[in-house]
């Protein structure tokens, strides 16, 4: 059960910038190619005598976020950013900054 999960891990963390980039779409000659965060762990685990019919286990999991695509066409190369992902990660951020914000001033006035 190791052997398969190092194999498995290998596997993954060898396609490396492949996993933040995506492969390049072509669509009305428009070149496309998606950017996102990537992040994925495995483990494995055995427990037993040893013999034929000792337990073991496994599991993985993973995330994508997508954050844009850099577009390609007559005009120019340009990133378009995901704006779902924008306001998911700009909201919780600005409320978090402006209740810091808050706290500084508050403790410049005494």
């Amino acid at each position: 059960m190791t052997n398969i999960s190092l194999q498995l891990a290998e596997t993954l963390s060898a396609s490396g910038i492949k996993s933040v980039y995506g492969e390049p779409v072509v669509v009305n000659g428009t070149t496309i190619v998606p950017v996102a965060a990537v992040q994925f762990g495995f483990g494995a685990g055995n427990v037993g005598d040893g013999g034929d019919d000792a337990p073991g286990g496994g599991g993985g999991g993973g995330w994508a976020v997508p954050f844009g695509a850099y577009v390609s066409d007559e005009t120019g190369v340009r990133f378009r950013p995901n704006l779902i992902t924008l306001l998911a990660v700009g909201i919780p951020f600005l409320w978090v900054a402006g209740h810091a914000w808050s706290r500084v001033i508050r403790a410049l006035k005494k």
